[in-house]
């Protein structure tokens, strides 16, 4: 997914001690990334139960596929909808 940057292996290092433990790193590092993105994918393939009443639908941080909104300004209800790649907000009315 490249949610998570990676650790460079491009180091240049004098001691093979530092090595060993840059190497640990390393490895502590990529699994951290693929521990993080499988709660990703976990997460977003969760339902949402949230409802917002907003007034612009842009007052929303961080919305999930399968969250809806009451947007004061306009009088709709919005649906963050996931077509293909791409999850957006789009009217439900």
């Amino acid at each position: 997914m490249a949610r998570y940057p990676a650790l460079s292996s491009f180091v240049q290092l004098d001691s093979e001690e530092l090595k060993n433990v840059y190497e640990m790193f390393q490895q502590w590092v990529s699994e951290l990334i693929l521990e993080l993105d499988t709660r990703d994918t976990q997460v977003d393939a969760t339902p949402s139960t949230n409802i917002y009443s907003v007034v612009t639908i842009t007052d929303i941080g961080r919305p999930n596929a399968g969250d809806v909104a009451y947007v004061a300004s306009t009088g709709k209800f919005k649906g963050y909808v996931s077509v293909g790649g791409t999850t957006a907000w789009q009217d439900l009315n």
